[in-house]
């Protein structure tokens, strides 16, 4: 029994690749960089302005305060203005962290997809039974690992890179 676990062991074979590499000479990943970028901007932008506007309002209330040309009952009322604008702006950035996320989601996934589906086809095609990232991003645990057993130029191939 212990002789069939030995050979077991043995008839395994492992390699490791470089996730990170990958995907940085994928044109797919500039291009969902650059749509993120491009949205991202234009929320930024968007927020921007809404805090310009804020600050505005804040300003000439104070001034028309200070120069007592409204009534207790008016700087309530142009306070709780402000104070439902400041929630707006607030809700704004929590949907465009929103927004970001799910266009992140959106542009990237097909893509893990396509490099999932080739890592699974080198792994096939050349008989390994696990392949590891070695990406230190991603938290790799491989202590040692013997370069011959580096697929990542294989996965690049089959992904046409």
């Amino acid at each position: 029994m212990m002789a069939a676990t030995a050979f077991n062991a043995d008839a395994q074979k492992f390699g490791y690749l470089n996730s990170a590499e990958i995907l940085s000479g994928m044109t797919e990943v500039k291009q969902a960089d650059s749509s993120m970028e491009a949205l991202q901007k234009q929320l930024q932008k968007k927020g921007q302005q809404m805090v310009q506007s804020y600050q505005t309002k804040l300003q000439d209330l104070q001034k028309k305060e200070q120069a007592g040309e409204l009534s207790p009952k008016q700087i309530e009322d142009e306070a709780a203005k402000l104070r439902t604008e400041e929630e707006k702006i607030g809700k704004f950035q929590q949907d465009m962290e929103k927004q970001i996320v799910e266009k992140r989601n959106t542009l990237l996934q097909p893509i893990f997809d396509r490099v999932n589906g080739a890592i699974k086809d080198v792994a096939k095609e050349n008989g390994y039974s696990y392949i590891f990232d070695r990406n230190a991003a991603q938290g790799s645990t491989i202590l040692y690992a013997d370069e011959t057993q580096d697929v990542t130029t294989l996965v690049k191939t089959k992904l046409g890179l």
